[in-house]
């Protein structure tokens, strides 16, 4: 397969952004929800799955494609933006959340990157978004991202995002590396990737930190996160406020004056 070849640009610190420009009749395809703007010139166009050479194999290939989209959680459709100016354009695509772009060039990584499945931004047309199957039992039920992640295949550019700062290792050969489960982000097909039981009643029960992480034996790369959304989701959820609008401080000498200091004299 032959990826359309685009250029881009990364902007921002904590909440980025990518800039992609585009030649004449290029494209990009996008997940719904990650557009930010573009020049006049583009088109854009909803895609039954991720637009690779697949569909080239008529409605049989549209909806496999379609159908490895709703095994990682991701939507049947895609959206296709298309430079039909005679001159270069640039269309701008958001992270969904406070963190790091990650360019990957799949020519480097020998076509083919592992990634979490929620973790795709956007990529050249031609790049296939297709999904990983777990062989080991230990990594699908207790991996964290289950018995399926994403992979993304071909020889273009694609983007994925990662929360908070962002962590590259370049393994070698035998080496290991011990990960929390939900701060992969992603990692080259040569990694080996297992889940290991902490171990000890105390770590356990009262650790604090689950039941298991995930070993990363190399040789390949590796890219870790600091916050995954769902660890920023967990926190933002305990912290809301409970039915009726009290705070789970309210009671509390604390909570009180908390709610002084905020304007709200409810106590």
């Amino acid at each position: 397969m032959k990826a359309h070849e685009i250029d881009y640009t990364i902007y921002g610190e904590e909440m980025q952004y990518v800039a992609i420009e585009l030649d004449p009749q290029e494209v990009v395809v996008a997940e719904a929800g990650s557009f930010m703007m573009m020049d006049h010139g583009i088109q854009m166009e909803t895609i039954f799955g991720d637009g690779s050479a697949s569909q080239s194999n008529g409605i049989l290939g549209k909806l496999l494609s379609a159908g490895k989209r709703v095994l990682t959680g991701e939507s049947l459709f895609m959206t296709a933006y298309q430079n039909q100016h005679s001159e270069k354009r640039k269309v701008c695509f958001a992270s969904p959340y406070p963190g790091k772009i990650i360019p990957i060039d799949l020519q480097q990584y020998n076509g083919k990157f592992i990634c979490q499945k929620d973790a795709f931004l956007c990529a050249a047309k031609g790049v296939a978004v297709g999904i990983e199957f777990s062989r080991k039992l230990g990594r699908g039920l207790f991996g964290g991202e289950g018995f399926i992640m994403q992979k993304l295949e071909g020889d273009g550019m694609a983007f994925v995002h990662a929360g908070g700062t962002l962590a590259r290792r370049d393994l070698g050969p035998g080496e290991i590396l011990k990960v929390d489960t939900g701060c992969i982000v992603g990692f080259t097909q040569e990694v080996d990737y297992d889940i290991e039981f902490i171990g000890g009643i105390k770590n356990s029960l009262f650790g604090g930190e689950g039941l298991f992480f995930a070993t990363l034996r190399g040789p390949g790369t590796v890219y870790i996160q600091s916050l995954p959304f769902s660890r920023l989701a967990d926190r933002i959820i305990a912290s809301a406020p409970k039915a009726g609008g009290s705070s789970r401080e309210e009671g509390s000498l604390l909570g009180g004056l908390g709610n002084l200091l905020d304007g709200d004299n409810r106590f």
